[in-house]
């Protein structure tokens, strides 16, 4: 069961919003707010609550000049979810509710600061049933996760990320991108291409008994990421180190191709805390 989180993190977004609507991030649109945009005169923008006396009083042409602000706007945020194969992992807990959990807390985050949400769920294509629109229903988004986490199919891959962009709006959003990325580097970088007008969180879930809890000597079975096949293997330490090499390499090879992008990842190898999240925001996004 997904549930309401009792923290939520904090966020901030580095542009101005240009939607029409009210909320809590700096906007580009005039109207009630506290960011300064200039002086026009009372013609052009007939609001005399706006009146400032001291530029009127200086106007070589005599006329009552107004104050502008800009109003603070709501921004769009997208949360993307991976359901391919090797999201149904399970160390201590299984990927998938991982993310599930993830999307919950960022649905909260988001509502809490005045904006709207959707969710986007994708395996070998997006799941249209899964869709939901633009809006800041939590209860709806709470729903949705439980019916997502009652999914528990094999053998599918994450070809369908290709097809998420098409989602998004055109607006410039926050764009959550929750996956364990085990899918070809081609698709990674053609789907952060198609998403470039927005601002990506890549949240890289992984699992420490993927990597660090390998037996040092011993069987044990390996599950291919997408097949779903399982095999049986005997570890030793050689090869555990070749596994965790492996991972090393991955990551480092996955955090270059983020920053190109302007999109440094949040990993997650072990418990999420929201904490997390708002030191990224304080860190990369600020």
């Amino acid at each position: 069961m997904i549930a309401i989180p009792e923290k939520s993190f904090t966020y901030s977004i580095p542009w101005k919003s240009d939607n029409t609507h009210l909320g809590d991030h700096p906007g580009a649109q005039r109207g009630l707010g506290f960011e300064y945009r200039g002086n026009v005169s009372l013609i052009d923008y007939p609001d005399a609550r706006r009146m400032d006396l001291s530029r009127s009083l200086r106007d070589p042409f005599e006329q009552i000049q107004v104050r502008l602000f800009n109003q603070e706007s709501p921004t769009p945020v997208y949360i993307l979810c991976d359901m391919s194969s090797s999201m149904q992992f399970r160390g201590q807990v299984r990927k998938l509710d991982q993310a599930l959990g993830i999307a919950a807390s960022i649905g909260s985050a988001v509502a809490h600061a005045g904006d709207v949400f959707s969710l986007i769920a994708y395996h070998e294509e997006v799941l249209e049933d899964s869709l939901l629109p633009l809006s800041n229903r939590v209860n709806e988004l709470l729903a949705q996760l439980c019916r997502i986490g009652e999914y528990h199919g094999l053998g599918l891959n994450g070809d369908g990320i290709l097809q998420v962009p098409q989602y998004l709006g055109q607006k410039k959003s926050l764009v959550f991108w929750l996956s364990d990325f085990h899918m070809p580097m081609a698709h990674i970088e053609l789907t952060l291409t198609a998403m470039s007008a927005h601002q990506v969180i890549p949240v890289v879930i992984w699992d420490d008994y993927e990597i660090r809890k390998l037996p040092r000597l011993g069987f044990s079975n390996m599950i291919d990421p997408e097949s779903g096949l399982s095999r049986t293997m005997f570890f030793t330490s050689a090869l555990r180190q070749k596994v965790e090499d492996v991972y090393a390499e991955r990551r480092q090879t996955l955090q270059q191709l983020f920053l190109k992008f302007d999109s440094p990842a949040l990993y997650i190898n072990d418990d999420y805390h929201p904490d997390l999240m708002t030191n990224y925001f304080e860190q990369y996004l600020t």
